[in-house]
């Protein structure tokens, strides 16, 4: 499940998006712009220029923009960066594998083949959408 600081990590990136490239803006037009909490929000954009995602400009005309263009910015990217693995289960992680505690043979569980199948179905999606492009091209 797709937790709240995800959802306010996409409206915010996705907002930031819209400016044009180089420019920045403020935690607080920000906050309000995407109905996010501030304090939630400003630990959030700090997680994410860490992660080399956003830039920062301090001073009244300050703020926060996108540090690569929107198109090279995937939703899975995003939802990585604050939630973890897009896998149900660690057994059908691409990114953070782990066997599970309680399976005998992973090569011939079902529930990680069927599993690995919906990790593979989401990604796909998520990864197909950028900041500029929101739905993958179903042809790609």
């Amino acid at each position: 499940m797709l937790s709240q600081r995800a959802r306010y990590t996409i409206r915010a990136m996705q907002e930031l998006a819209r400016l044009p490239q180089g420019e920045t803006m403020q935690a607080t037009e920000l906050a309000s712009r995407t109905q996010s909490p501030l304090h939630f929000l400003e630990g959030i954009l700090l997680q994410l220029r860490r992660e080399g995602l956003l830039i920062s400009k301090r001073g009244r005309s300050g703020g926060y923009g996108l540090s690569k263009p929107a198109d090279l910015i995937s939703i899975a990217d995003l939802i990585r960066i604050v939630d973890g693995p897009l896998a149900l289960s660690t057994c059908a992680s691409r990114t953070a594998y782990a066997e599970c505690e309680d399976c005998p043979t992973p090569e011939d569980c079902q529930l990680r083949a069927i599993l690995v199948a919906a990790r593979d179905a989401v990604a796909r999606v998520l990864e197909g959408s950028t900041l500029a492009n929101p739905l993958p091209n179903p042809n790609a």
